[in-house]
């Protein structure tokens, strides 16, 4: 028997700051500028976004710059292009411009695997800029 728990939406169930802002990614990416990132990038990003500690209980979410598409889950095309692994406190802080991507990879506050130049073309301005989070 399904409870009433099972009928809540993906995004509140989410404890991370980062699913809110995946929701607005998805709404972004149907814009005129989010269809500009399109043509300009098209890579297909994993995240894996942790709520403490990178590599714990970590949510998983694809940015496909290539159809234009944010999923949640891990990405079943092949591989990505580039994988970014992150505290979900350091991802709001890059994706909004207050960390530069480079310093957090130095820190160790970010991880990434795949191809280098994938991830340098990873940077705020892809994101919508913040409403209230």
């Amino acid at each position: 028997m399904a409870t009433s728990s099972t009928t809540t939406p993906a995004t509140t169930s989410s404890p991370l700051k980062a699913a809110a802002l995946m929701e607005q990614m998805k709404l972004h990416l149907a814009t005129d500028a989010g269809k500009e990132l399109l043509k300009k990038i098209g890579l297909v990003y994993q995240l894996n976004i942790a709520p403490k500690k990178i590599g714990f209980n970590e949510e998983i979410y694809v940015v496909d710059l290539k159809k234009g598409e944010v999923t949640k889950g891990p990405y079943e095309g092949g591989k990505p292009d580039a994988t970014f692994s992150f505290k979900d406190d350091d991802f709001i802080k890059i994706s909004s411009g207050k960390m530069n991507p480079q310093i957090a990879f130095m820190r160790g506050a970010m991880k990434i695997k795949g191809s280098m130049s994938a991830a340098n073309k990873f940077t705020p301005d892809i994101f919508p800029k913040p409403s209230k989070m």
